[in-house]
């Protein structure tokens, strides 16, 4: 018979899922991915620094093979994958990635390139770096707290007693449940300046602690480019971005030779060299002809770019790479950590040298009450050892007479229970008159030191002192100058495909089938060959930079990039491939030229306006509408010259009007004015620009005549007349030019 279950709680998925789910969570934030603003480390790389001292793997001892302390991390401390907690201690040991080693290896470590390339643990030895010293050496010291592993067994320290703030020394990334940390690392000798100065002055606000910790210090020569207000928002606030970018200079010899020799932060040289090389294989770097990679030993970053002649803009070249490649990366930071109230929580560069100094205020506190029991423990035996020697002959009758001699010591010298063992333990040779002189000579050198550690305990000020000359000291032994220059640049921008593209001169031919082609050089492109049932439509000439403008039956604007143009080899593409026309839409137009060209739009409804080349532009491949008119009407386009002044149209029934061009409207859209006053059936056949000394050609079918200047005159009026009869052998008007 199964016997009843007592103490059975009942509880529903939800809440059961909901608790193990936060216990998840809070496990990953407080445990595992962010650091502690004491020591700066996360657990698995607290407990890989205290397993290998545990080992006796100073930076003074012999190093040993890295599984030996993998093993001791994963089965006395952590209990997780070898592989993580193994790349854990190889991050550390990186002079690429963290910007004060904590670890000294021997054997592939990886390499800036691939930092996850090191070899096995089997084959790689390692031991603390000098730097670690700062993280242990007053661990025994009554410093910090202590727990249980996780078996039990053994004691671990909750936080490492540091004599730096590593928390920035080195930084860190990570990410937890719900958040994440990005602190960068920052110069040795700078925070400790800044730790100073607050130690001195504990009103300084974040912008006047930026004046000695200005910005991240990474371990690369790669300049940080953000501006002071950015870097001033990012540790006010806690949260931002800083930008780092490669640095170059030319050849000394050979002018044409760009010389890449620092990439941004862990920044891998294959990746950029890949980056450039894909740019040039896609004819998107016209000016470089060659790549290589020179780096080895003596210059760990050496990538040479060869340039088509010493006369390209280096600067401009290097622009583009900057804007396009990872030559310039932005970087995230996050200074989220665990505080002093042990909750995670973002803080601004103020808060957290005032916490750590408050850590490292107290933790010297403590070194120095532990170092004064011991000194008090001390003295207390001298004090008893002196009083035996006081009374020599005595205390070795009592010891070699009495039964109890413990006993008899303390009665008869009012001893303690501690001194009087003391006494006993001596051994005849320490019985000589020189013990006794070393022991007042010690009694007195302890005495000093109590009394000094009593004013630091007891007086604020001096323990201020004492905390300045300590950073004061470790700087000196640590400290070395700022790697990551800081220097404010102007903006990278990516060059456009026009300003990649050579300019050379080109002729584009539309067909009246809607076919478009570029031709090399400005041709005549009456002698082209065109499909079968398809003609000439019209032509222009311009450079293979420029833009291609493109007008259509409903009033619609185009553009396309000269350089992107199929070629005149062959007979061209249609339009309809490259751009999305409405339905039934015809392609009567093509136009290059400036953004500021003035062009006169206008429909055979006779309403027009003066428009500007650059407002066709779109990047829609629908295009724009620029011009509005019914639908019987179709489109009339000129291009006005910058000299031109005055305005001739014809209608179908042969009447001409001139008139000043200034009397048309300058519209980005629309239906425009009435250009001509115009009869029920008739329509606008053509439309020119010209000035005072030019003559006026008309074509009406074969025959062409020309008005010299003093004969327009007869045909002037106002914008919206009837205008003047033309001859009735010129009434059939096909074009109007100017000559």
């Amino acid at each position: 018979m199964t016997k009843p279950i007592h103490d059975l709680q009942t509880r529903s998925v939800a809440e059961f899922t909901e608790q193990a789910y936060l216990n998840y969570a809070m496990y990953v934030i407080m445990d595992r991915a962010l650091p502690n603003i004491a020591d700066g480390l996360k657990p698995v790389q607290r407990r890989i620094v205290y397993a290998m001292s545990e080992l006796g793997l100073k930076n003074t001892a012999k190093p040993k093979k890295s599984a030996r302390t993998i093993g001791d991390v994963i089965g006395k401390y952590h209990p997780h994958g070898d592989s993580a907690c193994y790349e854990a201690m190889v991050l550390m040991s990186q002079p690429f990635s963290y910007r004060y080693p904590l670890i000294d290896g021997q054997g592939n470590f990886g390499s800036p390139d691939d930092p996850k390339s090191f070899a096995a643990m089997r084959y790689t030895e390692a031991k603390l770096s000098n730097y670690a010293n700062t993280l242990l050496t007053e661990l025994g010291q009554g410093t910090v707290d202590w727990h249980d592993n996780f078996d039990g067994t053994l004691n671990e320290p909750i936080t490492l007693p540091a004599r730096l703030p590593n928390i920035l020394l080195n930084g860190t990334t990570g990410i937890a449940v719900g958040m994440a940390t990005d602190i960068p690392p920052h110069n040795l000798t700078e925070v400790v300046k800044g730790c100073i100065a607050l130690l001195k002055n504990p009103t300084l606000c974040d912008k006047q602690l930026l004046k000695y910790i200005p910005a991240p210090d990474l371990p690369t020569c790669a300049e940080i480019i953000s501006s002071a207000d950015d870097l001033l928002q990012m540790y006010t606030t806690g949260r931002g971005s800083y930008k780092m970018r490669a640095t170059y200079h030319l050849d000394e010899k050979e002018k044409n030779l760009v010389i890449i020799d620092a990439l941004p932060y862990q920044v891998a040289g294959k990746k950029v060299i890949e980056q450039i090389a894909n740019l040039m294989i896609g004819k998107k770097l016209p000016w470089v002809v060659d790549i290589h990679d020179e780096s080895d030993h003596q210059n760990p970053c050496r990538i040479v770019l060869e340039l088509r002649s010493n006369r390209v803009d280096t600067d401009m070249v290097m622009g583009h790479l900057f804007a396009v490649t990872d030559l310039e990366t932005s970087f995230r930071v996050n200074l989220n950590m665990i505080g002093v109230n042990g909750k995670p929580q973002v803080k601004s560069l103020k808060t957290i040298l005032t916490e750590w100094l408050s850590v490292r205020r107290q933790t010297v506190v403590r070194r120095l009450n532990y170092r004064l029991v011991k000194i008090n423990e001390r003295l207390h035996i001298i004090a008893g050892l002196l009083i035996a020697y006081l009374n020599l002959d005595e205390v070795i009758d009592i010891i070699r007479e009495d039964d109890n001699p413990k006993t008899q010591l303390m009665a008869k010298f009012d001893l303690t229970d501690i001194q009087a063992n003391a006494i006993l333990d001596l051994r005849l040779r320490q019985l000589a008159k020189l013990e006794e002189i070393e022991l007042k000579a010690e009694q007195s050198d302890l005495t000093t030191q109590k009394d000094q550690i009593e004013n630091y305990l007891n007086n604020p000020n001096a323990l201020t002192t004492l905390l300045i000359d300590e950073l004061t000291f470790d700087m000196k032994a640590h400290g070395d100058k700022r790697k990551s220059p800081l220097v404010e640049r102007k903006t990278a921008v990516a060059l456009t495909d026009s300003d990649l593209t050579p300019s050379e001169p080109v002729t584009i031919i539309l067909s009246k089938a809607g076919f478009i082609r570029s031709a090399k050089g400005h041709i005549d492109p009456g002698n082209m060959s065109y499909r079968s049932g398809d003609t000439y439509l019209t032509h222009t000439h311009a450079k293979s930079s420029d833009k291609v403008y493109l007008l259509d039956s409903t009033g619609r604007s185009y553009k396309l990039d000269a350089h992107n143009l199929p070629s005149a080899r062959g007979q061209g593409e249609p339009l309809t491939s490259l751009l999305k026309p409405p339905s039934g839409a015809s392609f009567l137009q093509v136009l290059t030229g400036l953004d500021d060209d003035k062009i006169v739009l206008a429909s055979t409804q006779g309403y027009g306006f003066i428009n500007q080349l650059g407002t066709l532009d779109t990047a829609q491949k629908a295009g724009k509408a620029v011009i509005n008119f019914d639908a019987q009407a179709t489109l009339l386009t000129h291009k006005i010259r910058k000299n031109d002044t005055l305005f001739a149209v014809a209608n179908s029934s042969g009447y001409l009007l001139v008139y000043p061009l200034d009397e048309l409207p300058m519209l980005k859209k629309g239906k425009g004015n009435k250009l001509m006053d115009l009869k029920s059936g008739e329509t606008l056949v053509a439309l020119t620009t010209f000035n005072e000394t030019d003559h006026l050609v008309i074509t009406a079918g074969k025959r062409t005549f020309g008005l010299k200047p003093n004969d327009i005159t007869a045909f002037m009026g106002s914008r919206g007349r009837r205008g003047f009869q033309l001859p009735k052998a010129f009434c059939k008007v096909d074009f109007l030019m100017h000559a």
